[in-house]
């Protein structure tokens, strides 16, 4: 069973030297990305995940630049880093035309040479993020990003001082059972129930919706959990919330609106599969002390 544990975990791939880098509509030429260990320089960065979301990631950022410039939202410096997980359409190149087209806007694009996985692109974008706090959204816009402000409040209410981790995170629990839910696949509904009833099996089910692409990080927070991360496939969120949870990091679970998009990369049975296998690593490799 140790070896097979040994086999089954994934091996972290280091990056890249163009990885190293972003681009931008303002620079001839790729740029070196900052360090999570630097001091913040904005308030914000927003950091989008992209494979293959040339034509959904537009809408996405139209409805957050929406929000962050309307009058009543209160004036933050931001950033916007996309994170191309080695797409094969024109990902990178909608997101630069985007960033010229936005030219108030600080919008950078990091491009991974393979395909990561979720977890591997919002790591990747975490890390090389300027912001006191950090967003990780989806490029599918299915969160509502006015959202984002009780996700603030309520960071506030547990940040005791600027040293203080903290995390925010959206959650769709009060979702069930109303249309936005009912009205999937009874397939993805099975799997959804399933996968809860399998984390709560293996104690990590403290958290009641894990898998919302909406979550809140201030920078300490994000240094204790991003740099130790292992998983880089879709259930990093859970990894991340063990991590927080060893730590005694807390974590406010807050509902946020949300519905669903046409388009999803969830492949249900094999990435079902894969979950499953995944969440039985994750639990061992922490059990016995090896992560």
């Amino acid at each position: 069973l140790y070896i097979l544990l040994v086999a089954l975990t994934p091996v972290h791939r280091a990056p890249e030297p163009s990885e190293k880098t972003f681009l931008s509509s303002t620079a001839s030429s790729p740029q070196p990305l900052p360090a999570l260990t630097d001091p913040a320089a904005v308030d914000l960065s927003v950091v989008i995940p992209a494979y293959n979301e040339a034509t959904r990631l537009p809408s996405m950022l139209d409805d957050a630049l929406n929000h962050l410039q309307a009058p009543s939202t209160p004036k933050r410096s931001v950033e916007f880093i996309v994170v191309d997980d080695g797409s094969q359409d024109k990902t990178t190149a909608v997101a630069l035309e985007l960033a010229s087209q936005y030219k108030n806007t600080d919008l950078r694009v990091i491009r991974l040479t393979k395909n990561r996985g979720k977890g591997g692109a919002v790591q990747a974008g975490v890390l090389g993020s300027r912001g006191r706090r950090i967003l990780m959204v989806d490029a599918d816009g299915a969160s509502r990003f006015g959202d984002l402000e009780q996700l603030w409040d309520e960071m506030s209410k547990l940040e005791v001082s600027p040293e203080t981790a903290v995390v925010s995170i959206g959650s769709r629990a009060h979702l069930v059972g109303t249309e936005a839910v009912v009205k999937r696949s009874a397939v993805r509904n099975f799997l959804m129930h399933g996968f809860h009833v399998t984390l709560r099996t293996l104690g990590v089910g403290h958290i009641r919706d894990t898998q919302c692409g909406f979550k809140l990080f201030n920078r300490p927070a994000a240094l204790a959990l991003f740099r130790p991360l292992h998983l880089q496939s879709w259930l990093f969120d859970v990894e991340l919330l063990i991590l927080a949870q060893y730590q005694n990091i807390p974590v406010a679970e807050v509902p946020v609106g949300w519905h669903e998009v046409a388009g999803s990369k969830l492949r249900l049975i094999s990435d079902s599969i894969g979950m499953l296998t995944d969440l039985l690593v994750l639990r061992a490799n922490y059990a016995l002390g090896r992560w």
